[in-house]
């Protein structure tokens, strides 16, 4: 099938406004490390990972699934690709017919992004504090991008998700899940930068403090070619529709 024309949204037509709970201060510590780590192995990593979609078709399936999520949810098909790297998700995203725009706490990784997809907007940015209004978006994209925050400080990160999508809202998160539920959270070796593992039902838990409600959820059991034998979680996840 053909991918659909590339389309550019204008994210800046209403001021953006705070979040009482959002604590970036608290996220200093750990951001200024994964962007130190990811800007060093930038250029290593978009060899890397431009194609892994490529032998991936179950996390296509659920990027499918989010897009079509997305766009049941309104005409507007603005959404986050946060974490986005080097670009290559943010550029299926396009694809599938959404109007993406990446944000990468790495200026090395936005570089790169931009210099391979110049139609498409990245700019560098923290998940726990987006220049974005309220409710603006229709859908957030997180893949790999919250293992690197410290599981004290992810509940601020999760309520500036539901505070930028709109209600309706699609939110996929991706994640690598815990040895088992008596396990909330793990750490583990990263190559990159310190990251931890996730019980899917405690994150799934925090979603909805957070104001975020599971649909669905994906677990792929590692496969004997995976370097890190964990399983892989896709939770699909929405912002209830707010009535007055």
């Amino acid at each position: 099938m053909a991918a659909r024309p590339t389309r550019r949204a204008d994210y800046t037509t209403v001021p953006r406004m705070t979040a009482p709970d959002a604590t970036p201060d608290a996220l200093t510590d750990s951001l200024t490390a994964t962007r130190t780590a990811y800007d060093a192995a930038a250029d290593t990593y978009a060899q890397l990972f431009r194609d892994s979609l490529r032998e991936a078709p179950l996390d296509r399936a659920m990027l499918a699934a989010f897009a079509e999520a997305v766009r049941g949810a309104g005409p507007d098909a603005r959404v986050a690709d946060l974490g986005c790297g080097p670009g290559h998700v943010t550029a299926h995203l396009a694809g599938l017919g959404l109007v993406p725009r990446g944000f990468d706490v790495s200026p090395a990784m936005i570089g790169l992004a931009r210099a391979a997809h110049p139609e498409l907007r990245f700019d560098v940015g923290s998940m726990a504090g987006l220049d974005l209004p309220d409710a603006t978006l229709s859908g957030v994209l997180s893949r790999w991008s919250v293992i690197h925050t410290p599981p004290a400080e992810l509940p601020p990160v999760l309520a500036e998700f539901a505070r930028v999508l709109a209600p309706g809202g699609q939110l996929l998160l991706g994640f690598w899940a815990s040895e088992s539920p008596g396990h909330r959270t793990q750490v583990f070796d990263h190559a990159v930068a310190p990251a931890y593992r996730w019980c899917p039902d405690h994150l799934s838990a925090l979603l909805r403090e957070a104001g975020l409600t599971e649909t669905a959820r994906m677990i792929r059991e590692p496969q004997p070619t995976d370097r890190r034998q964990f399983r892989q979680v896709h939770l699909l996840a929405h912002r209830a529709d707010v009535t007055a």
